[in-house]
């Protein structure tokens, strides 16, 4: 559904995650596959250290939510390799959630940072995509953005919106030459994970993650999904009836 990707040489990636866990794991991947890298996050310490130095690297610091600041570091990019090629936009945050605890200000910064700090990437990226009528745009998502979950009251519906996000681009700009890869993990060994008190089945190292994502752009799938004993499962159980959907997993998660 997108270009193959057969050869990363000099290919000029931006990931904007690249700080930690899966996003770092990617741009490493990418670097050692012969990819110029720009690498992005809040924390340009942590940045610094995934470049390592590396003469592929370029680090330019951002706040997701922050549109000027997303813009002052597209400039960045843009001033020392006058073009990009590839967009993945992992950065995201996760905080439990059920009816019973809900809090506005933790909703809305949820909100803030997984929807509106895509958005934000996309109004700098779009243009030049366009413009130059090829690339992609990557977005992780979630599997729990394909039906609702316990313990995901507002991360789940911040996920189900860039799901629809992607479709709806996919449709917009395949025909324009742009290719979009909507990225769908589940449960990854991360620190977003770490506090979860729940059985997480299939739970992935974030190595495992990023060649999961390279290898599905490299095959030039829309929807990369992982692990798919986990997310073809999810995927399955969104096409029964609600009866039986809530009860499947009430059953199954104990929640």
């Amino acid at each position: 559904m997108n270009p193959a990707i057969t050869n990363w040489d000099h290919l000029r990636v931006w990931v904007i995650g690249a700080s930690s866990g899966i996003g770092a794991e990617t741009a490493k991947l990418l670097l050692e596959k012969g990819a110029r890298v720009a690498l992005s996050a809040r924390r340009v310490d942590l940045l610094q250290a995934v470049a390592n130095c590396h003469p592929r690297a370029l680090v330019a610091g951002l706040d997701i939510v922050d549109p000027a600041s997303v813009q002052a570091a597209h400039a960045h990019i843009l001033k020392e390799w006058q073009g990009l090629d590839i967009v993945l936009i992992v950065a995201g945050s996760y905080n439990e959630m059920r009816a019973d605890s809900f809090d506005l200000a933790i909703a809305r910064n949820m909100l803030e940072l997984n929807l509106h700090g895509p958005l934000n990437c996309l109004d700098v990226v779009l243009p030049g995509l366009l413009a130059q009528g090829h690339g992609s745009i990557g977005i992780v998502s979630s599997v729990a953005g394909y039906s609702g979950l316990p313990k995901a009251l507002i991360y789940g519906p911040s996920k189900a919106a860039l799901i629809n996000l992607c479709e709806t681009l996919y449709l917009d700009l395949r025909p324009r030459g742009i290719g979009v890869y909507m990225i769908n993990p589940g449960f990854v060994d991360t620190a977003l994970t770490a506090g979860n008190d729940f059985p997480m089945p299939a739970l992935m190292k974030t190595p495992d993650a990023a060649r999961e994502i390279v290898r599905g752009m490299e095959r030039g799938d829309f929807h990369i999904h992982f692990p798919k004993r986990l997310s073809n499962v999810l995927r399955i159980l969104r096409l029964l009836p609600y009866r039986l959907y809530f009860w499947i997993i009430h059953k199954g998660t104990g929640l």
